[in-house]
């Protein structure tokens, strides 16, 4: 006898979750909802930390930036964020030194780039709202603390296979 409940298959493209490997599919739904949530969270919350006309991706380079108080390079913000084009990142900095969010410092070909005090301060005040907003409300979640850390090991380590099959793909 089958104990385990019958499931609806949750996914957003049906001729993706035919046969083996259905629950890819659920899966990668799910990133596509978190994913869009998430990027709505940012962006409301830096315009209720003062600064409306960032998109999600000029949020993400600015806390990078900011991370530990260190001048990054653009390939060092492309590696970390996993991002392949970094022209994409190239026009979010700009964006964000016109802005005056961050700093640039150019030493021979290499360009640094840190947070402003604007920047910091930026910084800080959508960490305040993040935890008033985001933080306290997690905390009545189901899920603690080591379960979030193994989600996250999750997701990095299927990052791997996701980079893997765009390599493979790219070479078909």
């Amino acid at each position: 006898m089958n104990t385990t409940p019958d499931r609806r298959r949750i996914v957003s493209s049906r001729h993706l979750a035919e046969g083996e490997g259905w629950e890819v599919s659920e899966f990668e739904f799910g990133l596509i909802i978190a994913y869009n949530a998430f990027s709505r969270w940012m962006m409301r919350c830096m315009a209720a930390a003062g600064q409306p006309d960032l998109s999600p991706l000029d949020i993400l380079i600015l806390h990078n930036v900011n991370h530990r108080d260190r001048e990054k390079r653009l390939s060092d913000i492309c590696f970390l964020l996993n991002i392949e084009d970094s022209h994409t990142v190239n026009y979010a900095l700009r964006k964000l030194l016109k802005a005056g969010l961050v700093v640039s410092d150019k030493r021979g070909k290499e360009v640094f780039y840190s947070t402003s005090n604007t920047g910091a301060e930026l910084c800080q005040a959508y960490r305040d709202i993040r935890r008033q907003c985001l933080l306290d409300a997690v905390g009545r979640t189901d899920l603690s603390g080591t379960e979030l850390r193994e989600i996250a090991g999750a997701l990095r380590t299927l990052s791997g296979q996701y980079d893997q099959a765009s390599r493979a793909a790219a070479s078909l």
